[in-house]
């Protein structure tokens, strides 16, 4: 039986299970702040969130055919922003605290000062506040999504992912996919001590998550039937590299940001879960915590420096570099369009957007940028 096959017969279960995790399904919801429109369509959304304490938002942008963009609205989440001790640019200190399925037209944001997940309905640049679920641990960080299956990564107290499935667009908490990191609490700071990101393999078959200096290590869990996780991950270390963030290249194999040393590695991921390095490059650069991949194309964020370097991998891991652009200060996490052609990525010194059109071989050239209001050190970009 085939995944999606699987989890629609446990949606059936779902609904009529009771669970420990509950979500609050909500009217819709509009902006706090709406834009004239002129008749055209945009060419595409850019969606980014602000991580405000006082009250988490996501900002949506209109793509215009020249990949600049124009406020449409912010949308408040029903949920607050959160701030790791020793974080500056980015409050998160992860990647991937907002997610869209493109598929189903839904957006996931984490709500890691009050501990949830808002789930919006996508119509075209406008969202519609669908549900507010707990996160299932303290201070949501980031999600991955695989078909129906959605599983979130919670920071604080040791670390913990908690699987949801989805049906139509509400989430249903699944408490027997809990499972407790158990990282050490105690070391500090939290920006760096922190798990940096949860993300599927291509195929689904694994869930992967990051424990940056934590144990310098990088935790796969083989996804069963239904999306039950293994009991326990398979540890792979990566010594003093501080492995953080998370893309796969075209052929599947993983490219791993990594803080500890400012480089980029790639791996390929075995069914067993265990790790095998193919290929690192240093980036020459302070802080590559972020990456995003374009095709044969990776961007990695280099915070310290306030650059993205660029590189290339046709799919067998092997890692090729393409030269080093500047950004506004405190590059962090970054999205690319689903052509390809543009690539946004958060400065979070400022709370700023910085846009690139992508030409060949990877060459980016700078286009315009947006100030988010109230967003420094947000974190969690997505594009239509």
């Amino acid at each position: 039986m085939k995944n999606s096959a699987r989890l629609a017969a446990f949606g059936g279960i779902a609904t009529a299970t009771t669970v420990l995790l509950t979500g609050t399904s909500l009217a819709a919801t509009g902006p706090l702040v709406d834009s004239q429109r002129d008749a055209s369509s945009p060419a595409g959304v850019v969606f980014v969130q602000t991580d405000a304490v006082a009250g988490n938002a996501i900002a949506v942008y209109d793509r215009a055919a020249d990949g600049t963009l124009r406020v449409a609205g912010t949308y408040p989440t029903g949920g607050l922003g959160g701030v790791l001790t020793g974080s500056v640019v980015d409050h998160l200190a992860s990647q991937g605290s907002l997610a869209y399925d493109r598929a189903n037209g839904l957006l996931y944001a984490v709500n890691a000062g009050s501990n949830t997940i808002t789930v919006f309905s996508v119509e075209g640049d406008r969202l519609i506040r669908r549900q507010i679920i707990s996160s299932g641990g303290d201070f949501p960080v980031s999600i991955a999504i695989h078909e129906g299956l959605l599983y979130v990564l919670n920071a604080r107290n040791g670390g913990s992912i908690q699987g949801f499935v989805r049906i139509g667009a509400t989430l249903v908490g699944i408490p027997a996919w809990h499972r407790a990191l158990g990282l050490d609490s105690t070391l500090t700071p939290e920006f760096t001590h922190t798990p940096g990101q949860v993300a599927f393999t291509p195929d689904g078959s694994k869930l992967i998550v990051t424990t940056k200096a934590n144990g310098n290590d990088i935790d796969v869990f083989t996804v069963g039937e239904f999306g039950r996780l293994s009991a326990a991950p398979v540890v792979n270390a990566d010594a003093g590299n501080v492995p953080f963030a998370i893309g796969f290249d075209t052929a599947g194999d993983l490219a791993l940001a990594e803080a500890g040393s400012n480089a980029v590695a790639s791996f390929t991921v075995n069914a067993d879960g265990t790790l095998a390095l193919v290929d690192r490059v240093a980036t020459g650069q302070a802080a590559t915590c972020w990456i995003v991949a374009d095709g044969t194309d990776l961007f990695a964020s280099n915070a310290g420096s306030g650059t993205l370097s660029g590189l290339s991998d046709s799919g067998n891991g092997t890692l090729q570099t393409l030269g080093t652009t500047a950004t506004d200060a405190g590059t962090v996490d970054a999205a690319v369009t689903r052509d390809g052609h543009y690539l946004y990525v958060q400065t979070g010194a400022a709370g700023t957007v910085d846009e690139y059109q992508v030409g060949n071989g990877g060459a980016l050239t700078a286009i315009g940028s947006v100030t988010v209001p109230d967003a420094a050190g947000g974190e969690g970009i997505a594009a239509s």
